[in-house]
């Protein structure tokens, strides 16, 4: 593997300012992640309020995310995240002097998680939608995707580790402390980037709703946006709740505390980095298609897998499988939307994305959660991984009409050599990448 031609988009000086300072800052957000979830679990014991606080987090997701992003067309998406990032800091912050101070209760939990959903109903279509103007070459937008999503997963594989120690050593207020001081380093890295002035993407006379309206018709019409939406949705609501669950799995099936819940968050993480690095690995978008099919089987596959785990290495090497399956799914599909998606409707598009990726997940984190309540852990488990292989073949019989409307569209952008040149039959498209 190449780690040069790997690492190739960290030649922007913005986008390796901002590389930079989400490592520092996703890992504090992890830690937060663990300690919120640890947290809950702690103050009630209660699967359906895991499900109930994690549904109070995303649920502004649903609502907000395709009326932010035609925000985020709008503004200025630079100075939009510094808002955001200042406001997830404060959030943080809260969290922190309410758990030291013997304060913290599950409404305040509700009311700060609500209020956290609120800013990344902002925060991420923005964030998408940032990483195209720090990258000057289209064709390497799939490698500043994958490589965006291995520091995440970079995160999730150190951040749980390091919160499930703290938890154990110190309690959860000072994980939200030391999320919040991370923010720093990302809102550094912002005020650090030097940005050419952009001319605002034109827009219609439309209204605010009309261009919403819009943006709506155009993601509908596509039939590759449709269908990744689609699938992105499915995999949201019944497989990533399974993350909600992983408390009430390390204290009851497995008999541990939170280090046992640290351990399975980082193996999860591992396998999601290293799908990360694999698609950063990868010269080309042709193929995706299909890769994106295989990876939601391997997710779902490994669900049922860890269902009937009942030790700690199975489970790890289970919830890397998934974690694997779930991150090459995902980022695989970020990166084709980013592709083919016109730029003065990125935004909207992205918001889309955002609201079937975490819009879905609160109604599944309710589900699963009262699913768990009646049936068990375990049970839940397997039901949410048979329903993803269900995804993954549904997605993959729409794969020839998927790369008829694909095609023209790679030509007229002519970022892939192969297709600039001329590819005239769709089965070329889903041809692997030479070694």
């Amino acid at each position: 593997m190449n780690m040069t031609f790997m690492l190739r988009t960290l030649k922007y000086r913005n986008y390796r300012l901002f590389f930079a300072g989400q490592v520092i800052s996703l890992i504090g957000t992890w830690i937060t992640s663990i300690a919120v979830s640890w947290l809950v679990y702690r103050l009630t014991g209660s699967a359906f309020l895991l499900g109930m606080v994690g549904f109070a987090g995303q649920l502004p997701a649903f609502l907000l995310s395709p009326f932010a992003g035609l925000i985020v067309d709008r503004r200025n998406k630079h100075k939009l995240l510094m808002i955001t990032q200042a406001c997830s800091m404060l959030q943080s912050l809260a969290l922190a002097i309410l758990t030291l101070s013997h304060q913290i209760t599950i409404p305040w939990l509700l009311t700060l998680n609500v209020f956290q959903g609120l800013v990344n109903a902002f925060d991420l279509p923005c964030r998408q939608a940032f990483i195209v103007e720090i990258i000057e070459k289209k064709e390497e937008l799939g490698n500043a995707i994958a490589l965006n999503s291995s520091i995440f997963n970079a995160a999730r594989l150190i951040g749980p580790a390091i919160g499930g120690a703290l938890i154990a050593a110190t309690g959860e207020g000072w994980c939200f402390l030391l999320d919040a001081v991370s923010y720093v380093a990302v809102i550094a890295a912002l005020l650090a980037m030097k940005l050419e002035a952009r001319a605002p993407l034109s827009h219609t006379q439309a209204s605010g709703m009309g261009q919403f309206k819009e943006g709506f018709r155009y993601a509908m019409k596509s039939k590759p946006i449709r269908s990744l939406l689609a699938l992105i949705a499915l995999v949201s609501l019944m497989g990533v709740p399974y993350m909600v669950l992983m408390p009430v799995f390390a204290s009851a099936i497995l008999n541990g505390g939170p280090h046992i819940l640290g351990f399975l968050m980082a193996a999860s993480g591992a396998g999601a980095l290293i799908g990360a690095l694999w698609l950063a690995s990868r010269k080309t978008v042709l193929g995706l298609g299909r890769i994106i099919a295989l990876a939601t089987a391997v997710f779902g596959i490994g669900l049922i897998a860890f269902s009937f785990s009942r030790s700690l290495w199975p489970a790890l090497f289970f919830l890397v499988i998934t974690g694997w399956g779930f991150m090459v799914q995902m980022a695989a599909s970020n990166t084709i939307l980013q592709t083919i998606v016109e730029d003065d409707k990125r935004g909207r598009v992205m918001s889309l994305f955002i609201m079937a990726f975490m819009g879905a997940a609160p109604f599944g984190s309710l589900l699963s959660g009262s699913l768990s309540h009646i049936i068990g852990v375990p049970h839940t488990l397997f039901i949410s991984g048979i329903c993803c292989l269900g995804g993954a073949l549904w997605f993959y019989k729409q794969l020839p009409d998927i790369r008829e409307a694909v095609r023209p569209i790679y030509k007229t952008l002519g970022i892939i050599p192969e297709v600039a040149a001329g590819i005239e039959t769709a089965a070329e498209l889903s041809l692997p990448p030479e070694e």
